[in-house]
């Protein structure tokens, strides 16, 4: 059982710094410190408007006398065809290193599984790195499968504008 003194609370926008703040450690931790070109306007443009494209969770805890942001998730809701229902997708889930082994993920992926019930989700889902092991048996452990016949597909940059028939001058 987490200690009761860890609070997990939506993000406001005075958040997006420190959004971007989470979104580079964990960039660094996934071994691509130098991929992040967001910048915290676009947390709070996209994020924080009449129509948000996300949200975020941010878990705190006590700490030397203050309450200290340890961890965040951000996710979204999507649409299964299939079951013709709403879907919850993980696309962030991270813990600052100090903090750790606190149970603080579990406490994020609980509040995100009432979530997704909340709003009558199917399926709650995210992507894991094939490396990251620790992460890989943690979810399994809470009950996650991994779904290896699946392969992710994603078309960026240059490959994008080439599909969409727009060339860059």
């Amino acid at each position: 059982m987490p200690d009761p003194s860890i609070t997990v609370r939506r993000a406001v926008a005075s958040d997006a710094p420190l959004i971007l703040s989470f979104v580079k450690e964990l960039a660094t931790y996934e071994r691509e410190p130098h991929a992040v070109v967001a910048k915290a306007s676009d947390f709070l443009r996209d994020g924080f408007g009449e129509h948000p494209l996300f949200h975020v969770l941010i878990v705190e805890v006590p700490s030397g006398g203050a309450i200290e942001p340890a961890g965040f998730a951000l996710y979204f809701l999507q649409y299964s065809t299939w079951e013709g229902r709403p879907a919850l997708y993980l696309e962030d889930l991270f813990v600052r290193p100090e903090f750790r082994g606190l149970g603080l993920g579990r406490v994020l992926l609980e509040h995100l599984a009432r979530e997704a019930l909340s709003h009558a989700c199917t399926r709650f889902q995210w992507e894991v790195l094939d490396w990251n092991v620790d992460a890989i048996g943690f979810y399994e452990r809470l009950g996650a499968r991994i779904l290896h016949e699946w392969k992710n597909v994603r078309i960026e940059g240059e490959a994008l504008r080439a599909l969409a028939g727009k060339v860059d001058p």
